[in-house]
């Protein structure tokens, strides 16, 4: 392995895994691909086999444009495991052209304007008597908390997760991978 590969594995982890949620590494890898910060949300995006199903919904939805844009937008992507969890046919439902605004609906619920990082994250549980609540561009809540070595993301039904890899850097915003799909 070489050494800038290892770096940016131990700078992924310590992300996730430390006592803050520090900035990942420069081009860290995400689904077997480097997301480099000089290309969109789409562009990164696209490369990752941990996102296929993430990419096709947000091109079912006719979201790839928006999300192609200038931004900033903060995107929680859930990876196709979190994607598997839900109940079986969800998804192929979600992705039929007479469930788009459904779609929609779900996919900018994983989406905060602006550029929010997880140092912001993490500041703003601390300043917060331990939770960080954030609006979407759906109208809805994400909540996150501190848990154990990491953070974990709520969604207004209750379901939780887990960011996996933080700070993912892009030219119009921040990735911040989950494994699982939060709901509205």
């Amino acid at each position: 392995m070489n050494r800038t590969f290892r770096a940016a594995i131990v700078a992924s982890a310590i992300a996730v895994s430390g006592t803050t949620l520090a900035a990942a590494a420069t081009n860290p890898m995400v689904g077997g691909a480097a997301m480099y910060a000089n290309k969109t949300i789409v562009e990164n995006a696209v490369n990752s086999k941990d996102h296929t199903t993430l990419v096709a919904a947000v091109k079912a939805a006719g979201l790839v444009e928006t999300l192609s844009g200038p931004g900033p937008f903060t995107v929680f992507a859930p990876t196709n495991a979190a994607f598997a969890k839900l109940p079986a046919g969800t998804v192929d439902t979600l992705l039929k052209p007479e469930n788009k605004a459904q779609l929609t609906t779900v996919l900018t619920y994983h989406v905060v304007p602006g550029t929010v990082t997880a140092q912001d994250i993490a500041a703003k549980i601390k300043g917060n008597m331990g939770k960080a609540t954030y609006t979407t561009v759906a109208g809805g809540t994400l909540t996150f908390a501190k848990s154990g070595k990491g953070y974990t993301i709520t969604d207004a039904k209750g379901n939780s997760g887990k960011i996996t890899i933080a700070n993912v850097m892009q030219s119009n915003g921040v990735i911040h991978v989950i494994d699982t799909v939060m709901l509205p």
